[in-house]
């Protein structure tokens, strides 16, 4: 297997705007590989590595506001660490977001400046190595039939498989977690939200595809037109990203 899951994409409005705001969250670098695009990862890291899963910021017309089927959840080391960083984030733009649930649970929902839902986690002994980012969740179905293709497709060790979750992570054992969530069909929408995805050695990337293919995933055209990535879907119909040589 030589895939690797390398970064979560955002669609912005201000792709500049949101990656400062997402920079000051994680305590992350910005750089950038060309206009309109705006990218963030620990400083002095290599890229990729699966030490972190990091964030592409790409600016589009007008993004839909619609509900998220792939969110992050921070980690925090101590409840004074969680009302610190949810006050932090507030400060720099963020709100408490209303996701019709119930409120009295241990994590703090909220939006960024654009609208992106994202959780602040309370402290978990689960998360305590994972750096700043938690978890990449991605909301499903079968979050069984959601492990069978994506633990072929990026080769991570299972670390949990339930009816209603899966939690898949590094075989390095290192970065954050990939968790598929069962969710109600009414709330599995589309979002502007992806998963990218880089075959290592890069040139390998026909043969992954085809590869993918073969698991259940089928291209899509959102009209990305002659570009260096292929644009799949997963069984579910979550769209991603098979990065090329740009």
């Amino acid at each position: 297997m030589t895939l690797q899951l390398v970064q979560v994409n955002f669609k912005a409005r201000d792709e500049s705007a949101l990656g400062a705001f997402w920079a000051e969250a994680l305590g992350w670098g910005l750089s950038s590989e060309g206009p309109g695009v705006t990218n963030l990862e620990p400083v002095g890291f290599d890229w990729p590595d699966p030490s972190a899963v990091c964030v592409d910021l790409v600016r589009v017309p007008d993004p839909e506001a619609v509900k998220c089927r792939v969110h992050i959840e921070l980690a925090t080391t101590s409840e004074a660490h969680q009302a610190g960083l949810v006050a932090r984030l507030q400060e720099l733009g963020a709100t408490i977001a209303d996701v019709g649930r119930d409120n009295d649970v241990p994590w703090t929902v909220m939006a960024d400046p654009e609208g992106n839902v994202f959780s602040v986690l309370e402290p978990r002994e689960l998360y305590r190595d994972t750096g700043p980012v938690a978890a990449v969740v991605v909301a499903c179905a079968d979050p069984r039939a959601m492990v069978r293709f994506w633990g072929e497709a990026i080769d991570w060790t299972v670390h949990e498989l339930t009816d209603d979750r899966a939690l898949l992570r590094s075989v390095e054992g290192v970065g954050p977690y990939l968790e598929f969530r069962r969710t109600p069909d009414d709330e599995a929408v589309r979002t502007r939200v992806h998963l990218d995805v880089m075959s290592s050695p890069v040139e390998d990337q026909a043969k992954e595809v085809a590869r993918l293919e073969g698991l259940g995933a089928t291209r899509r055209d959102v009209g990305q037109g002659d570009v260096s990535w292929v644009v799949l879907a997963d069984p579910e119909g979550n769209e991603f990203c098979v990065l090329g040589r740009g």
